[in-house]
């Protein structure tokens, strides 16, 4: 098997990494009890004041523009930056990227002077930030232009890093390899805050894997095989979302490892 989930699944859980966000003020709890129950430790701190000096006592760095501000950019822009100065994984979530000349901008800006190991987006946010064209609303993706596959290449061929594009087939790229990630549930659309919680995972993966792609393939099957056990527990959005967390706590490492469903779709290019 090429991808060793359970075992990444058991390094965070036995390793306990620090993951330091600065994140949205709506899935903020979320985003920290879900990086809890993985087994990783949560610091949620978007004051720039102290934003170099928690990056570097965390073992990951997660950005996310879900709710953004131009102060929370520029904490977002020393975090980064004190992260990549010491080699420590960072992961940004443009949640809205072209919905509004601010994200996009910044996302762009994000990518650009911080060089992220891993960018995860749904469909729209990766093809505007490739470049191409997307139709969203508010910060969800309608439509996209082309295909989402060759968009990631280019996004992460160009920036340098792993690109994660969520959607009913996850597609993750390190502008080489690809792999497609099969396991989930479509209640997961129905809960505010999976995305979100997504990057939060590949966090605290990022943070014990050093071969990114996998990292961030791993946490997507490890969260989406959560979501299907959690829907055999709950058939509605509210039940579904607190069984969420409790599987993901229950999640046995060689259950993880025997259930992924991810392929490689394209290799050595």
């Amino acid at each position: 098997m090429f991808m060793q989930t359970g075992k990444m699944l058991a390094a965070v859980r036995a390793q306990k990494p620090l993951v330091y966000h600065i994140t949205n003020t709506v899935t903020i709890s979320d985003c920290a009890n879900i990086t809890l129950v993985c087994g990783g430790l949560p610091v949620m701190a978007p004051a720039a004041e102290e934003a170099e000096e928690m990056a570097a006592q965390a073992q990951a760095v997660v950005l996310n523009i879900g709710t953004l501000t131009k102060e929370q950019v520029r904490a977002m822009l020393l975090a980064g930056r004190k992260a990549r100065e010491l080699h420590i994984p960072v992961i940004l979530d443009p949640v809205g990227a072209g919905a509004t000349a601010l994200r996009l901008e910044s996302a762009r800006r994000l990518v650009a002077e911080v060089a992220p190991d891993i960018i995860k987006g749904n469909a729209a946010e990766i093809a505007v930030l490739a470049g191409g064209k997307a139709v969203m609303r508010g910060v969800e993706s309608v439509a996209v232009t082309g295909s989402v596959t060759d968009m990631a290449l280019s996004l992460a061929r160009e920036a340098g890093s792993v690109v994660a594009v969520t959607g009913a087939v996850d597609v993750v790229t390190d502008g080489g390899e690809v792999v497609e990630v099969y396991n989930g549930h479509p209640l997961m659309a129905c809960v505010v805050g999976t995305g979100c919680m997504t990057a939060s995972l590949m966090g605290c993966f990022a943070a014990v894997e050093r071969n990114r792609l996998q990292a961030a393939a791993a946490a997507l099957s490890v969260f989406n095989l959560a979501a299907e056990e959690a829907a055999r527990q709950a058939q509605a959005p509210a039940a579904f979302k607190a069984a969420l967390f409790d599987a993901l706590y229950g999640l046995d490492p060689a259950v993880a490892e025997e259930r992924q469903k991810i392929t490689r779709k394209v290799s050595g290019k």
